[in-house]
């Protein structure tokens, strides 16, 4: 690829040799260093292609073997601009042009975000607005280590952060923090909350259950496996106290409560769907509008008004773009309308039964990703006259609590020794006897 694209900039030619030392020729050539390629036999010729330079070298080998040469097809950039060389207005664009490009490439016109899923593209570049980063800024003021400091300031789930400049290219990785499930999240959260006053976290119950099993790394387990909890119930507490030898409370050691606790608990669900649905049924007709920006200019060909009472829209926007990096700033949008007449039809049992179906497979499957074990499922489906649903309930066993910020718990005061006390009377009763 790259050599041809050498010889295409220096420019060949296409020739013929003929006569009867054309192998003569060709050693010749070799002897002195012109390089040929493409060699074929035509009709006891040869034809080949040649360098400029290389041509202008063959008038001695043709004198000398007494082979004719003839010139078949003149390639490359030199022929062309001498082809067109009275044309100065397409040469003036051309340099125009490459100016141009040259210019737009000292500038970001696209920027890019991957790894963001519990937040929009919209959201990230309204922040980075902020910023001041946006599209049409110079590279030269892009910082990208700024960029990565100020996206791990403001979202503290965002672990890591990748930012890099490829081409007109701005691009930012990120990670998430996807593996912390959401009873960690709200204990760091209560944690962020309560840490200026050192205040201790407790583990609640999020909804009634049965415990099933509970493993706790800091804090104070509050209940029992097997017993039954209600939503509110502190299942593990970060207030554990201290004893003196008396077994008497003297104060308490604040905790972040931190455990897995499995629970066997009831969901209900419902679900419904209607027995009728729309149909589509589209015309003929088909309203289109382009439009096109350069910059800030924007221009639009085409129309999408009509007078239809019901129609359909579809949209499609693009970027000009050269390579995988280099984006300009000319972006494109295409919008057509599509007219249709509703037709209102009606769903057979089984058609209302497959998509039940269907959703509630979807939910338990969402369930089970979240770590959620389906013990029994009780859900049926009933056909109704105008809707049917899908209802009842699951068992299943599944993580129990969220955190949230104990509430304090006073320091029993400590019993004064009455024996001491009366001895002490007694001492000084009989002194006074004396």
């Amino acid at each position: 690829m790259l050599s041809r694209l050498i010889c295409y900039i220096k420019g060949y030619l296409r020739i013929r040799i003929a006569g009867y030392s054309t192998e003569r020729f060709l050693n010749a050539c070799r002897h002195r260093g012109i390089y040929l390629w493409g060699l074929q036999a035509v009709s006891g010729a040869y034809e080949m292609n040649i360098s400029i330079s290389g041509f202008r070298k063959l008038k001695p080998i043709i004198r000398k073997t007494g082979t004719k040469v003839t010139v078949l097809k003149k390639s490359g950039l030199p022929f062309y601009l001498f082809r067109y060389r009275k044309r100065k207005l397409f040469f003036a664009g051309a340099f125009f042009f490459v100016f141009l490009i040259f210019f737009m490439s000292r500038y970001i016109w696209n920027i890019d975000i991957a790894g963001n899923k519990s937040r929009t593209d919209e959201t990230l570049l309204e922040f980075l607005e902020t910023k001041s980063v946006r599209n049409g800024m110079a590279k030269s003021k892009v910082n990208c280590q700024r960029i990565v400091k100020d996206i791990r300031k403001e979202y503290d789930d965002i672990i890591w952060v990748s930012a890099s400049i490829r081409g007109t290219r701005l691009i930012i990785q990120i990670k998430e923090n996807e593996d912390s499930p959401a009873v960690s999240e709200d204990k760091e959260h209560a944690q962020e909350e309560t840490k200026e006053a050192a205040s201790p976290v407790d583990i609640v119950a999020d909804k009634s259950c049965t415990i099933v099993s509970a493993i706790v790394r800091n804090g104070l387990l509050q209940t029992k496996i097997g017993a039954k909890v209600k939503k509110g119930d502190v299942l593990v507490s970060g207030q554990v106290p201290v004893n003196n030898d008396a077994g008497e409370v003297t104060g308490y050691q604040y905790h972040v409560s931190d455990a897995d606790i499995i629970g066997k608990a009831k969901l209900k669900y419902k679900d419904s769907c209607s027995n009728t649905y729309i149909e589509k049924e589209n015309f003929d007709v088909c309203k289109k509008q382009y439009s096109l920006s350069l910059g800030n200019i924007r221009f639009s060909f085409g129309g999408i008004k009509n007078d239809y009472e019901h129609f359909t829209m579809y949209g499609e926007q693009g970027q000009l773009k050269f390579f995988d990096n280099f984006y300009l700033p000319v972006c494109w949008w295409s919008r057509e309308a599509i007219p249709y007449t509703p037709r209102k039809k009606q769903h057979d049992t089984a058609e209302i039964q497959q998509i039940l179906t269907e959703r509630f497979v979807r939910y338990c499957e969402d369930l089970e990703k979240k770590g959620v074990e389906i013990i029994e499922n009780d859900v049926k489906i009933y056909t109704g006259q105008d809707e049917s649903e899908a209802k009842g309930s699951l068992t299943v066993r599944m993580p129990i609590g969220k955190a949230k910020a104990s509430r304090l718990l006073e320091v029993p005061k400590q019993k004064e020794d009455k024996g001491e006390k009366t001895g002490d009377e007694a001492d000084g009763n009989d002194g006074n006897s004396h």
